[in-house]
């Protein structure tokens, strides 16, 4: 289909050279924004709606059920924000270590090509940024209950 396109749009008299490589380009960009990213947005956004109104209904049902409960829908609320607050520190953990590795692999990409001062240094700002997420992680956020 791509090449019917350009073939097309090169074969005319109005488009000449790199003018139908733009063309196809920018139809694509709009398919792009204008298409697909709002659509998986909406349905991202309905997914998440769906989650959030089975899980107060599942909430509602089990708190009226009986006196107990009620402290089984706390108990399931509590647990819930413990796994996501874990789930958070984990992923920040995990984002500290890649960019670490992400500074280190620039500190020796830019090395190995030489010039003129230190450019390697640049490596540092993501190996930094990963440093502070891991003290964060590790000395500066309370702990989470495993």
């Amino acid at each position: 289909m791509t090449h019917l396109a350009i073939s097309l749009l090169s074969d005319s008299d109005l488009f000449h050279g790199d003018t139908a490589l733009w063309m196809f380009l920018s139809i694509g960009a709009v398919a792009l924004f204008g298409v697909f990213l709002p659509i998986t947005q909406w349905t991202e956004n309905r997914r998440k709606e769906r989650e959030a109104f089975y899980k107060a209904e599942m909430i509602r049902r089990v708190s009226e059920a009986s006196g107990e409960g009620a402290k089984a829908a706390l108990e399931l609320l509590r647990e819930d924000d413990r796994l996501r607050e874990f789930k958070k520190i984990e992923g920040m953990k995990v984002g500290g270590l890649v960019n670490i590795g992400v500074g280190i692999g620039l500190g020796f990409l830019l090395w190995s090509l030489g010039g003129t001062g230190s450019p390697y240094l640049v490596g540092l700002i993501p190996a930094l940024i990963g440093v502070a997420l891991l003290v964060y992680v590790f000395f500066l956020h309370s702990p989470v209950e495993k």
